[in-house]
């Protein structure tokens, strides 16, 4: 057997809801840290004095108790495991692992026994059920009830409200109410929170941006009561997960942060922070309301009566030594422009995101913290609007995205290198390396190691800061950019478009520069699609016979007469649809006599279909007689435009040239009275009524032409 048994999938009740977790034995302690909140629960190996296995509803479980008075359950295990960890406990704590039946018979009656920091329900000596007292928020107390209720946990879909006990009247003891007894016996562990006595230190006016207000705080030896104008919040510290101490990027203000589980309500809004911000100037002298002997003996040297400095030094140090947790402070990590934090936005509000040695922490709307154990990956990805910033995302385990944007595209290589060295996954990470083990993938970013990426991200980072700072990053392509080349002139974004004789009269360098400009301003030009031809619409046959009609046509023909007399004054469009009623109506027979007469009607179609076209019919759709007469009547029409746009400009000559001239029917006397412009514009107008004319002569033999030629071609197939 090894050092230490390790077991996943260990489940801890915490106020009506399973958190699971992982639990560790090893020889020194018991270790359990939570998944959902990574608050760690270590039990001395020494303290250990007694352990239970038990059937419970998620397996098996253990119930260990300490000699401090402390009881921890942790369920989730395998029969199996009953032998090695029995052994386990045997070999390094001493301590026997006995086996535990629990009560399954549903009995309300029984013995109530305070065992430490739990109310056992007990039935024939077998456990029926378990109240931890730190559950209980009221004791309430009647004739012979008691009444406990509970804190409620948001994360549980059904909660425990409260626990009537009967207490019968005791004949023994006549001195000590029974009821009062049991009440005062769950109010001794319960987390009943009660201001009595003065408070250790009041720090006054401090400014909360998480509820956001100002605040008196009160610092109690066991819980923290903000003060406020209009709410009042009464913190325990068994509540508080951690502290965080963060300077603010302008190096002028400081951010304490406050972890809670649970979090304080205020109607529906949850604070799982509480975020407090100073001033690194404002000075305090602090007292506390204790004798020195009692700040020694308590707080142990953390804490003096009298103590002086900056107030956000003497808040986290009295916080510290009350709540007996670690602060939590920014690691190594430094950015671009000095300080330890980074600026970003999430969600609709701008912030501070600050890389720590075991996780992100983000302030302030809302506050977010993620430690590296529950991240998954992370992602540095392009910014949607801008090419000056990028985007990092994390991905939780359990699959939650927390997206951080508009972020400084100089902040990029510091990032990069925390997060390569605190061996996160890089999604993104470039393919040129190589698919490499996990163990390479995760290292450390030596100076010797070629990341693709980043390479990458740093090119296009230098060549946008040597260009210049106009916009046009948005119409070119990343491609557009050529590390290798000098600042370009300001008259690239003019002469993009510049042709080819522009550039040959300048000098060589200029044509060189053009031939470079060309090519970045190429724009690859999509091969147009060969259009279908469209069909040609199909020409009516106007001599042939017409289509027969259906059964419902021929009866609606034979009966509109009598519809019409049926219904005086109806209209078209109700005589149609009185007439698909009545065909509706009709019955099967009636309508076998319509249809053998649509039958009837389709056969002698047919037939007279066939003679047609034996005839030579329907073969362009018209006669030979039918194709004569229209080409007549075209020539006919084109004689009549040809007429009508000879007269139109005959009049527009007469406007022109008509006037004070009298008569002279010629253009000379027109000249003396036009102008210059007229004068050219009647020399433009006539060399085109001269082109005008000669194209229309030359139409109409043409037109001669081919009538001649078509003429004795029809009268050969009229003759046949």
């Amino acid at each position: 057997m090894g050092d230490t048994l390790e077991f996943n999938e260990i489940y801890q009740e915490v106020k009506g809801s399973w958190n699971d977790g992982r639990l560790r034995f090893s020889k020194q302690n018991v270790v359990y840290k939570s998944s959902k909140t990574g608050k760690v629960d270590s039990i001395p190996a020494g303290e250990l004095n007694h352990a239970q296995w038990r059937r419970v509803c998620l397996g098996h479980g253990i119930k260990l108790s300490t000699s401090t008075g402390h009881v921890y359950k942790y369920d989730g295990f395998r029969d199996t495991d009953f032998e090695k960890i029995s052994e386990f406990f045997k070999t390094n704590y001493k301590v026997e692992l006995t086996e535990k039946d629990m009560c399954v018979k549903g009995w309300n009656w029984g013995t109530a026994k305070f065992s430490g920091p739990l109310l056992s329900f007990d039935v024939n000596d077998n456990s029926a059920f378990e109240i931890p007292l730190a559950n209980v928020s009221q004791c309430a107390t009647g004739k012979n009830e008691v009444t406990l209720e509970f804190h409620q946990n948001d994360d549980t879909e059904v909660s425990l409200m409260e626990v009537r006990f009967y207490v019968p009247p005791s004949q023994s003891d006549e001195r000590q109410d029974p009821v009062e007894a049991f009440a005062q016996s769950v109010l001794s562990k319960a987390d009943v929170i009660q201001a009595t006595g003065d408070a250790v230190c009041i720090f006054k006016e401090l400014q909360c941006l998480t509820p956001r207000g100002r605040y008196d705080i009160r610092i109690y030896p066991t819980f923290l009561h903000l003060h406020g104008k209009t709410f009042d919040y009464k913190i325990p510290y068994t509540t508080v997960l951690r502290l965080f101490l963060l300077p603010h990027k302008d190096q002028r203000q400081m951010f304490f942060v406050i972890s809670l589980d649970p979090p304080i309500k205020q109607g529906q809004t949850r604070y799982h922070f509480l975020i407090l911000l100073f001033s690194k100037e404002e000075d305090l002298s602090l007292t506390l309301n204790m004798s020195e002997e009692d700040v020694e003996r308590r707080y142990e040297g953390k804490l003096s009566k009298n103590m002086s400095g900056s107030l956000y030094e003497m808040v986290s140090r009295v916080m510290k030594a009350l709540v007996n947790r670690k602060i939590t402070v920014p690691g190594n990590f430094q950015g671009h422009s000095g300080a330890q934090c980074i600026t970003c936005s999430y969600k609709a509000s701008s912030g501070l995101l600050y890389p720590l040695e075991r996780g992100f922490i983000y302030v302030h709307k809302p506050p977010v913290h993620l430690r590296f154990e529950e991240i998954s990956c992370v992602n540095f990805a392009r910014g949607t609007t801008t090419t000056r910033s990028f985007d990092f995302e994390i991905e939780t385990k359990q699959g939650n995205q927390y997206t951080f944007s508009s972020i400084e595209r100089e902040e990029y290589g510091k990032l990069f290198d925390f997060v390569n060295a605190k061996k996160l996954n890089i999604k993104n990470r470039g393919f040129k390396e190589g698919m490499k083990g996990k163990i390479d993938e995760y290292s450390d970013s030596d100076e010797d190691q070629h990341d693709a990426y980043l390479e990458r991200m740093k090119a296009e980072g230098k060549i946008r800061e040597e260009g210049n700072d106009s916009n046009d990053s948005e119409g070119e392509s990343d491609e557009s950019f050529n590390p290798g080349e000098e600042d370009d002139d300001i008259a690239e974004e003019y002469d993009s478009n510049a042709s080819a004789s522009d550039s040959s009269d300048e000098g060589d360098d200029s044509e060189e520069d053009g031939a470079k400009k060309k090519v970045k301003k190429v724009k690859v030009v999509k091969e147009k699609k060969e259009r279908k031809p469209r069909r040609e619409k199909k020409k009516k046959e106007t001599g042939g016979p017409k289509r027969p009609m259906s059964a419902y046509m021929l009866w609606l023909n034979s009966s509109r007469e009598r519809i019409k007399s049926e219904n005086p004054g109806i209209s078209i469009t109700e005589i149609s649809k009185k007439a698909g009623e009545m065909w509706r109506q009709i019955g099967k027979e009636d309508k076998e006599e319509w249809e053998g007469k649509a039958g009837e009607a389709k056969r002698q179609y047919d037939k007279a279909k066939k003679e047609y076209l034996e005839s030579g019919g329907g073969g362009s759709g018209a006669t030979p007689s039918s194709k004569k007469e229209s080409r007549k009547s075209g020539g006919k029409k084109k004689e009549e435009k040809k007429r009508k746009s000879s007269g139109g400009d005959k009049d527009k000559d007469k406007e022109r040239g008509g006037g004070g001239g009298g008569g002279g029917g010629g253009g000379g006397g027109n000249d003396s009275f036009k102008s210059k412009e007229f004068i050219e514009t009647s020399e433009s107008s006539s060399d085109s009524d001269r082109k005008s004319k000669s194209k229309r002569k030359k139409k109409e033999s043409d037109d001669e032409e081919e009538e001649a030629a078509s003429t004795p071609a029809s009268s050969e197939e009229e003759s046949d």
